[in-house]
C-alpha cells in the first residue's frame, strides 16, 4: 500500500501536468506557424451570384471601357461645339438636322458636319464629327424641320467619353479584397459571369465539457450553454472561413476521440474546454496523441488566456481554446484568426488604436501579458479607458467593451493616468493605409497592387497629374503620381515642387502617336512627317487629352505652329481624360489619331508612332513621407521583383 509521500508526490506530478510548459506570446506564436503553411488553400471558380463575401484570387483588370463609347448624359441633340457660340435665347444659332435618330444600342452611321446634328437619346452613342450634346430643353424646333440653339455648349459637354469609368487594362479589384454587393457591380459591369475566389477554409468546431449545453435545450443545474460554438463559428465565417459544428461533446475519451477524427477532414479543428488538468478534462489528454510534430504550446503567459493549447498534424492547425467565453475569444484573435485569415487569402489584420489614459490604477500580474478590456469615454482631457473588470468568465464583457489594453508581462502596476494604447474591437470603416491621387497608370495599378496583397490597404483617385499635385499641396493624399513636363527646360516634374513636397522617382513610359493600322497617313512614316500628313488632310481627326494632363503638354508642342496661327486641326476640342479614351476614339473611327503611351496603343491593337519618353513619378508631402505606408511604397520601387513586374507591362525603370 503507497505511502502518504507517495500520493502527495502523485499529486504532485499531476499539477506539473497542467501545464506542459508555460511560454510567451511570441515563442508560441512561432512554434505554432513554423509548422503551417500560411497560404491560401486553392483557388475556385464560382458565379458571381454566388461570390458575395468571397475573397479575391486574382487581380482583375478590366478588358473592356466602361463606357465602351462615348455617351450621351442627355436626350437632346449631337452637334459640333462651335456651331452653338453665342447662341442666346434672343439670338439663337439654327442648325440642319441629319435623318437619323441616335437610340442607346445603336450605333450612329451619319457622321454630323459643321451646321447640323443628329437627334440622340440618353445612353446613344456620339456620332463621328460631334464633339457635345444640347439639351433638348434648350432648343426650339424650327418648321422646315432644323433646330434652334438657345444656349451655347463647350466642347465634352454631356458627354461621358469612352474608359472614364472604368479603362481597358485598368485594374478595378486587387487578390485579397473581400467582394461585396458593390465590388460584385463592379464585375457585373465589366462583363464577368463568373470569378475565381479562393476556397474557403473548412474549420471543425467542438464544445466539450459534461456542464455545456446547447442554446434552446432545457437548463440544468450545474450546466452552461454553449456560447463559444456560436462565437467562434461566427468568427470563422467573418474570416471566410466555413464552419462546421460537430456539437457538445461530454467529457468521454472514446467520444471525443472519434469526434476529434471526424474533425480532421477539415482544414482545421478548434476545440474549447478541456485544456486544464481539471478533472473530466480530457481534450489535451487525447489531442496530445497526434504525431508530426503534435502539441507545439501548451500552456502561454497570458491573461485570459492561459491555458490554450497548439497543436499541428500533418500540416493541420488542431487548437484548443480555454472554455471560458473571454478567454476563449482573446485566444481565437490572439493564435487562430492569423491563421484562418492566411488560409482564406485575406491580408493580415490591421488593427486600429487610439490614445487614452486609464483614470485608475491597474494591478497585474507578473510574468505573464494581460490584455485589459476597457471601455472608452470622452473626456475634458481626451478619452479615458476604464475597466469592464467582469472577468475571463464573462460572457458580456468582450461584447460591451470598446477595446483592450496590453500591458506587459514585466510589468506589475499601471497607475492612474497613464497614457495607453487601446486597440479598438470590431471591424468599423477601415481607412486606407496609403491613399494616391493623380494620374493613372497600369504601372501604379501594379504597384498598390502589390501594397494590397501584402497587407496595407490603398485607395486611389484617377484626376490627372495636375490635380494630384494639387491634392499633395493640401496635403489630402500620400502620394501624386505625375507626368508633367517643364515646357521651357523639358526636363519632368521637379519644376513642380515647392517647399512642401519631395519627389520620388517612378519609371518611364513611351509617349507616342497612335493610329489604325493600315491608315496611310501614318502607317511606316516619321513622327514628323505623319503629323504633317494628318495636319494636311482636313478630314484627319485628332482625339485631344484634358488640360492639366502632361499628355495634352505633347499634343500643344506637337501642334506649336498651327496652335499659333489659331488654326487647330479637327477633333481639337474633343478633350478626353485618358490614354485608354484616345485609343478608343481611334479604334472606334471617331477619330483617327492621337497621342497615347504604347502599353495602351498595343491593348487596342492601334499602330504608334513613339514620340517621346516620359517620366511618371511621384510627388509626397513631406509630411506624410514618414508614414509607414509611405515608406513601404518607395521601398517597393526598389524591390527587383517588382521593378521586373513593371518591365513586363512595359515600363522602364
Amino acid at each position: 500500500m503507497p505511502d502518504k509521500r507517495d500520493k502527495t508526490g502523485a499529486r504532485s506530478a499531476a499539477r506539473q501536468e497542467q501545464f506542459l510548459e508555460v511560454i510567451t506570446r511570441d515563442e508560441a506564436t512561432d512554434r505554432f506557424r513554423r509548422h503551417l503553411v500560411l497560404a491560401p488553400l486553392g483557388r475556385e471558380t464560382v458565379p458571381l451570384g454566388r461570390a458575395l463575401h468571397r475573397v479575391l484570387a486574382c487581380t482583375v483588370a478590366s478588358t473592356v471601357d466602361v463606357p465602351a463609347f462615348d455617351r450621351s448624359n442627355v436626350d437632346g441633340f449631337a452637334l459640333v461645339a462651335a456651331d452653338t457660340f453665342g447662341a442666346m435665347e434672343e439670338s439663337p444659332r439654327r442648325l440642319s438636322l441629319n435623318a437619323e435618330v441616335i437610340e442607346p444600342g445603336r450605333a450612329p452611321v451619319e457622321q454630323v458636319a459643321r451646321g447640323r446634328a443628329s437627334i440622340i437619346a440618353t445612353g446613344g452613342m456620339l456620332p463621328r464629327g460631334a464633339d457635345a450634346v444640347i439639351m433638348v430643353e434648350q432648343t426650339e424646333a424650327t418648321d422646315d424641320g432644323g433646330v434652334e440653339c438657345r444656349n451655347s455648349v463647350p466642347p465634352g459637354q454631356n458627354v461621358t467619353f469612352a474608359g472614364t469609368d472604368i479603362a481597358r487594362g485598368e485594374t478595378v479589384l486587387r487578390a485579397g479584397q473581400r467582394l461585396t454587393s458593390r465590388e460584385i457591380g463592379v464585375l457585373a459591369a465589366i462583363g464577368l459571369a463568373e470569378v475565381k475566389v479562393w476556397r474557403r477554409p473548412r474549420v471543425a468546431i467542438v464544445s466539450t465539457g459534461n456542464e455545456i449545453v446547447a442554446p434552446g435545450a432545457p437548463p440544468r443545474p450545474g450546466a452552461v450553454f454553449d456560447s463559444n460554438a456560436a462565437i467562434i463559428g461566427a468568427a470563422v465565417e467573418e474570416l471566410g472561413g466555413e464552419p462546421i459544428q460537430l456539437g457538445i461533446v461530454a467529457d468521454d475519451d472514446a467520444q471525443l476521440e472519434a469526434v476529434l477524427a471526424r474533425g480532421m477532414d477539415a482544414d482545421m479543428v478548434i476545440l474549447s474546454g478541456g485544456t486544464s488538468k481539471g478533472a473530466g478534462d480530457l481534450s489535451y489528454r487525447v489531442v496530445s496523441r497526434l504525431g508530426n510534430p503534435g502539441i507545439v504550446a501548451h500552456g502561454v503567459a497570458l491573461k485570459p488566456g492561459k491555458p490554450v493549447c497548439l497543436a499541428v498534424t500533418d500540416g493541420k492547425p488542431v487548437v484548443i481554446l480555454p472554455g471560458f467565453p473571454t478567454s476563449a475569444i482573446f485566444t481565437f484573435h490572439e493564435f487562430v484568426a492569423p491563421v484562418l485569415r492566411a488560409f482564406a487569402g485575406l491580408p493580415p489584420e490591421r488593427r486600429q488604436s487610439v490614445q487614452a489614459k486609464l483614470p485608475v490604477r491597474i494591478n497585474s500580474e507578473r510574468g505573464r501579458t494581460e490584455y485589459l478590456l476597457v471601455g472608452l469615454f470622452d473626456a475634458e482631457a481626451g478619452l479615458a479607458a476604464y475597466p469592464m473588470g467582469k472577468g475571463s468568465g464573462s460572457v458580456t464583457a468582450f461584447s460591451q467593451a470598446d477595446g483592450f489594453v496590453t500591458i506587459g508581462q514585466h510589468q506589475e502596476i499601471v497607475d492612474a493616468d497613464t497614457p495607453v494604447e487601446v486597440q479598438l474591437l470590431g471591424s468599423g470603416l477601415e481607412a486606407p493605409g496609403l491613399v494616391a491621387i493623380g494620374s493613372h497608370c497600369v504601372g501604379l495599378d501594379v504597384l498598390l497592387g502589390e501594397l494590397q496583397v501584402r497587407g496595407t490597404a490603398v485607395k486611389a483617385l484617377h484626376v490627372g497629374s495636375m490635380g494630384g499635385l494639387a491634392a499633395a499641396k493640401r496635403g489630402e493624399c500620400d502620394i501624386a503620381g505625375v507626368h508633367l513636363m517643364d515646357p521651357v527646360t523639358g526636363v519632368y516634374n521637379s519644376h513642380l515642387l515647392d517647399d512642401s513636397l519631395l519627389l520620388v522617382e517612378g519609371y518611364r513610359r513611351m509617349q507616342g502617336l497612335v493610329f489604325r493600322p493600315g491608315d496611310a497617313r501614318f502607317e511606316g512614316r516619321t513622327l514628323d512627317a505623319a503629323v504633317a500628313a494628318a495636319l494636311a488632310d482636313a478630314d484627319c481627326t485628332l482625339v485631344n487629352r484634358n488640360p492639366g494632363s502632361g499628355t495634352r503638354v505633347l499634343v500643344e508642342r506637337l501642334l506649336e505652329g498651327r496652335l499659333r496661327e489659331g488654326l487647330p486641326p479637327p477633333g481639337y476640342g474633343v478633350q478626353t481624360k485618358s490614354h485608354n479614351a484616345v485609343a478608343a476614339a481611334v479604334a472606334q473611327g471617331r477619330a483617327d489619331w492621337g497621342v497615347a503611351i504604347d502599353t495602351v496603343a498595343a491593348q487596342y491593337g492601334l499602330g504608334f508612332i513613339p514620340m517621346q519618353e516620359e517620366h511618371y513619378d511621384f510627388v509626397v508631402p513631406k509630411a506624410r513621407a514618414a508614414r509607414p505606408a509611405v515608406q513601404a511604397f518607395v521601398a517597393l520601387l526598389q524591390e527587383p521583383r517588382v521593378r521586373e513586374q513593371l518591365r513586363a507591362a512595359g515600363f522602364r525603370i
